[in-house]
């Protein structure tokens, strides 16, 4: 795949840094693990040997998934961005129509999102139907607990 991954610089020193102790401290260990597991012996029945043998596959393939994610990436600095559409990098303040509730969000990439502190993927439901709206537009989004209208408060690059 050649499609662009967007993210921000954030999230994408993030991932820089998680590769980094991957590679760095978490591979080296798991090595270590192996070593030691193999001189208990028998290795068709040495659990420990399984285990660390697991681990280096996990390791080996977020290292993989990681390395695809750098190289593909298309940072995006939401504060040079502007205007009262919503796009990408956007912090939207909306209102449930229902119950007066108001809620901000920042779309961003979906290696960064992290809905607790009100960062959702650009391929998020509520995200896709923001995007392309403006200030005082209403959106509709399905979601588990049934369908949710919202009206667009504010939308800020930050």
């Amino acid at each position: 795949m050649t499609d662009k991954v967007p993210m921000t610089a954030d999230g994408y020193d993030q991932l820089q840094d998680e590769l980094k102790h991957l590679k760095s401290v978490e591979r080296p260990a798991v090595i270590v693990a192996i070593a030691e597991a193999r001189e208990h012996g028998d290795l068709s029945e040495n659990a420990e040997y399984h285990a660390a043998r697991e681990r280096q596959s996990f390791i080996e393939g977020r290292v993989a998934e990681l390395e695809d994610k750098i190289s593909r990436a298309q940072i995006i600095d939401p504060s040079k961005l502007s205007g009262d559409t919503v796009k990408f990098g956007a912090t939207v303040t909306v209102v449930d129509e229902d119950t007066d509730e108001e809620t901000t969000y920042q779309i961003v990439g979906e290696a960064e999102a992290d809905v607790k502190n009100g960062r959702i993927a650009v391929t998020s439901p509520i995200a896709r139907a923001l995007i392309g709206k403006q200030v005082s537009d209403s959106i509709e989004v399905a979601t588990p607990k049934g369908a949710r209208a919202y009206e667009i408060l504010k939308v800020q690059y930050v």
